[in-house]
């Protein structure tokens, strides 16, 4: 094992070479050539792209549990949600492809898991569920890394590509028989405006099943 090479060290590294090179580039030799290792040096720590990239999306949710730490307490249940969604999303954000990354990977790290407990006693003492107090948590979770995707790639492409969302292309394209859809595009918006609105929506709907 090369012992300059610590777990720590390699998530770091990845998620630096995340921000330059996006996710696709983000690989075990990738990784190996910026550390100046053979990739064998780092099987000692991770055994596959996908287990660097439970580490790396470990490394965020980390964090974004440190933020909320530094928080106070909502009221409930949906100040608990918002606040974590707002953190969750900036915590994404501080990446390239940082809700790409996040995507399908397992929490490689038991107190992050734990972070949840603390919800789940306020919010079951308050009358939710535990099954709607979970699934509350992971719908939140899915819209946040949903949103954050598009959201970056529609920044990314307006840096490399600003035709590609181009309305006037888009119009053209639809022709003249679908005037509100043509509409409904010029009246779309990005960033914490549709933000707020979509995470109200989905908050809105939990308040609705949860009645509480």
């Amino acid at each position: 094992m090369n012992k300059g090479v610590t777990r720590d060290r390699i998530v770091t590294t990845a998620l630096n070479l995340l921000d330059e090179k996006g996710m696709d580039g983000v690989t075990v030799r990738a990784l190996a050539t910026r550390l100046d290792v053979r990739p064998s040096a780092l099987y000692w720590h991770v055994r596959n792209k996908r287990e660097l990239r439970d580490e790396m999306g470990t490394a965020v949710m980390r964090r974004v549990g440190s933020a909320l730490s530094e928080l106070p307490p909502g009221d409930d249940w949906r100040d608990d949600l918002a606040a974590f969604a707002s953190v969750l999303r900036a915590e994404f954000l501080r990446h390239r492809d940082g809700a790409r990354i996040f995507s399908g990977t397992r929490i490689a790290d038991p107190e992050v898991v734990r972070v949840k407990e603390f919800w789940f006693v306020r919010w079951t003492a308050s009358g939710v569920g535990l099954s709607d107090a979970d699934d509350a948590v992971d719908l939140v979770t899915a819209f946040v890394v949903g949103f954050v995707i598009e959201e970056q790639e529609h920044r990314q492409s307006a840096e490399t590509d600003p035709a590609r969302y181009s309305l006037a292309e888009r119009d053209a394209w639809l022709g003249g028989d679908a005037p509100l859809v043509k509409r409904a595009g010029h009246l779309h918006d990005h960033g914490d405006q549709r933000f707020e609105r979509h995470l109200g929506i989905v908050l809105d709907g939990l308040a609705a099943r949860l009645k509480v």
